[in-house]
């Protein structure tokens, strides 16, 4: 853990790299301790059916989700959500210039004795020590 999950509207397919802000939420969480790299996963989802606010088409949103395992202080999970939305809204920044973005994001706590994981990426991982 962490997962990071970006689901944007489709009319921003061309608006905005979605691979790039992907590799750019990747990037910022790595530096940040409270996600352990080897657990960083960030995939975004284009929404093809949306209704947004006076149902005008040229609106669009990219919303974050981001869940990990639980029992990090509150303080730590602000800072971390605060600090990648920071990153989504420098990176999407240059497009809000000429469209109708809408930005959220949210974190959310998993349980861990619900939610089982098991993979071997910490095993291809370098050692950057």
């Amino acid at each position: 853990m962490p997962h990071f999950q970006i689901d944007y509207s489709a009319n921003l397919k061309d608006v905005v790299d979605m691979g790039a802000l992907c590799e750019a939420i990747r990037a910022a969480a790595a530096g940040i301790e409270t996600f352990p790299v080897a657990g960083i996963r960030v995939r975004a989802v284009c929404v093809d059916h949306v209704a947004i606010a006076d149902g005008d088409p040229k609106h669009g949103f990219i919303d974050l989700s981001i869940r990990l395992r639980e029992g990090r202080p509150d303080d730590i999970k602000k800072s971390a959500v605060a600090d990648i939305f920071e990153v989504m809204k420098s990176f999407v920044a240059p497009a809000m210039e000429s469209h109708s973005i809408a930005l959220s994001a949210e974190m959310r706590d998993i349980d861990a004795g619900l939610s089982p994981k098991f993979g071997n990426i910490r095993d291809h991982l370098e050692d950057t020590a």
